[in-house]
């Protein structure tokens, strides 16, 4: 066994998920399959890593104070990252989701502080309803 590594926080553990050799698939073949194993990043997606650059990006526009509020629209995993990044860095954050996704989804969002606002799920894009719009609303 290895020496486990410490994070400061969420942020640090984000990354370095393992590479795995999918030996079954390739018996008796040449090939060689590699996986990368994503969901063991901290919110089990690989939209984590982009999050903490998403926040960085807002910041060097001069787009997010300190203490300011992220909306996000989002089915789901971005808002997950984006979410612990916030938490990480001091904002509030806001989620505009479809009230098609999963509760799982919506649950872990409360269960880090998000707010989470839902939205009819059988309306177009364009509709003032819809998630998009809301989400671009209150942002």
């Amino acid at each position: 066994m290895g020496t486990k590594k410490i994070c400061d926080n969420v942020l640090g553990a984000i990354g370095n998920t393992p590479v795995i050799r999918l030996n079954r698939l390739t018996k008796g073949c040449k090939a060689e399959i590699l996986v990368k194993l994503e969901a063991t990043n901290p919110g089990g997606s690989i939209k984590d890593r982009i999050a903490p650059f998403i926040i960085e990006d807002a910041e060097k526009k001069g787009l997010l104070q300190p203490g300011g509020t992220i909306v996000e629209a989002t089915s789901g995993n971005t808002g997950i990252g984006l979410a612990m990044a916030a938490i990480v860095k001091g904002y509030k954050c806001i989620a505009v989701m479809s009230s098609k996704q999963s509760t799982d989804k919506v649950n872990t969002l409360k269960a880090l502080g998000v707010e989470v606002v839902v939205t009819p799920a059988e309306v177009g894009p364009e509709d003032p309803r819809s998630y998009y719009s809301v989400a671009q609303r209150l942002a």
